[in-house]
């Protein structure tokens, strides 16, 4: 199983960056899909994150701002970042969360390999 994200880049603070990644391999199931940020410094926090019944949960600092969403049937998470700050720079990385292979394969986590997002002030 692989993660591909996608997406970073540079942008003045204010704007807007969509962030996607795609799960490909053998997959018989996701529950979740999250994105995790790691600013220079600081340890990765969750950014947000959206399962399975369609429930979302998103850090209090970008609430309001960005927006998680998936293709269950294609296995793609978005991550849509409006009103960017400075302090939005990081490295991005995706998750699939609670990921069967097959029927009968233990669940497990998968990571992406991380995009950078820059925020000039």
């Amino acid at each position: 199983v692989q993660l591909q994200a996608s997406g970073g880049g540079l942008v003045q603070a204010g704007g807007s960056l969509r962030l996607s990644c795609a799960a490909s391999g053998t997959i018989f199931s996701i529950n979740g899909m999250t994105w995790y940020r790691q600013a220079p410094g600081k340890q990765r926090e969750l950014v947000a994150d959206i399962f399975s019944g369609g429930r979302t949960t998103y850090a209090d600092s970008v609430k309001g701002r960005f927006t998680i969403s998936r293709d269950n049937a294609n296995n793609t998470v978005w991550l849509q970042m409006n009103s960017l700050k400075a302090e939005d720079t990081g490295v991005y990385y995706c998750g699939a969360i609670e990921l069967r292979t097959t029927r009968w394969a233990p669940l497990q986590t998968y990571w992406g390999q991380g995009t950078q997002v820059t925020v000039s002030s």
